[in-house]
């Protein structure tokens, strides 16, 4: 079986802190590349974890609060900037709101269509275009961008994507987790953001990983009432001990989680219910699946 590797991009929260900034994940499944998720800083990451922004050709989006999406401009056009008209179409899917960000960050009236045309028209980015190898004309990005729902997102080649209901903020945003297949029988689940519900366990049975949000300790998120909406240390766990998940992988790490003490009466109180490997996301961190 060949490994997918995964990439840890981002593993904080709308919180920046030194360590953690907002959420992104790379998953290499047979040399394609597929994100999820584009927050704070997301094309710096990518290119300090080894990775480079032409390779990546899919992007799944779980919902659209900025720090899950606000690097998307920032990779679109650096994409399209240091392409040379080779790559394969990027395609992007999400929930709601996904075409019309696309279209309006990137389209012909987008709020940055302003610097693409520069870099198609102005005879300086011709000319660094024609030297890295392109050839003239250059063409305006085109994204295949898709609003997907509930159910089978996308089947490819070498891996499938599905996605179930996560329960976050509606609804005033539609979330989606999803469950990806390599066809290598590899399994790997992103929750997004979402408080323990059963469409997520469901959608996660058996998997080889989950990543699933850990905002902080629960019993600080219980007694300061920022328990809906969202997963703590127990809500994960039990999640995952549910859908008899392999290896749990936290992520969304808010800043109180972070701290020495916090964390490790976490991991034990993780311990009591889940019974698989844990492990605590640092940013450019790679696992193999």
């Amino acid at each position: 079986n060949r490994m997918a590797k995964l990439y840890i991009l981002g593993a904080g929260t709308p919180t920046p802190t030194p360590t953690r900034f907002g959420s992104a994940y790379v998953i290499e499944i047979e040399g394609e590349k597929v994100m999820i998720d584009c927050g704070p800083a997301t094309t710096h990451k990518l290119v300090q974890a080894g990775l480079w922004p032409l390779d990546i050709d899919y992007i799944f989006f779980t919902h659209h609060h900025f720090d899950h999406d606000i690097d998307y401009p920032c990779f679109l056009l650096t994409r399209f900037d240091q392409s040379i008209g080779k790559e394969n179409q990027l395609q992007v899917f999400g929930p709601t709101l996904t075409e019309k960000i696309t279209e309006g960050v990137i389209g012909e009236h987008g709020v940055f269509s302003h610097d693409w045309k520069a870099r198609i028209y102005h005879p300086l980015s011709q000319k660094v275009y024609i030297n890295r190898g392109g050839v003239l004309p250059r063409k305006a990005p085109k994204i295949r961008a898709r609003d997907v729902g509930v159910g089978t997102v996308y089947t490819g080649n070498n891996f499938e994507v599905t996605s179930a209901n996560a329960e976050h903020v509606q609804p005033y945003l539609d979330s989606l987790a999803y469950r990806i297949e390599t066809k290598s029988g590899k399994s790997v689940v992103f929750t997004g953001d979402t408080q323990p519900c059963q469409s997520v366990i469901d959608l996660a049975k058996n998997a080889d990983v989950m990543l699933c949000m850990c905002w902080d300790d629960q019993e600080c998120m219980d007694h300061d009432g920022e328990a809906p909406g969202q997963c703590g240390t127990l809500g994960a766990a039990r999640m995952a001990e549910e859908a008899g998940v392999k290896k749990l992988i936290l992520v969304h790490m808010g800043p109180n989680i972070s701290q020495h003490g916090v964390l490790e009466k976490g991991i034990g109180d993780i311990r009591e219910v889940y019974s698989g490997q844990v492990i605590y996301s640092e940013e450019l961190m790679a696992i193999d699946v």
